[in-house]
């Protein structure tokens, strides 16, 4: 009985899957190599900022952790 309850679940796998890979082949385009090109620059430059934006809050985080320890401290 178990092997019969999961039998919808495998055809609706089957069935999301098939449309799934119809839908890919009918209604996906692919950017040309110029347009991929600039938008990967375009993300290496936000990941770069992001990085930098990052490692400035945890510098500054860092000296106040320290500046408040030491005051703690002492």
């Amino acid at each position: 009985m178990q092997i019969q309850a999961e039998l919808p679940n495998q055809q609706f796998m089957l069935t999301y899957i098939k449309e799934s890979v119809e839908e890919l082949r009918n209604n996906v385009t692919l950017p040309s190599k110029a347009e991929s090109s600039n938008l990967m620059v375009i993300v290496a430059v936000f990941s770069v900022l992001f990085a930098l934006a990052t490692w400035g809050v945890d510098t500054v985080f860092s000296k106040l952790v320290q500046l408040y320890f030491s005051n703690v401290l002492n």
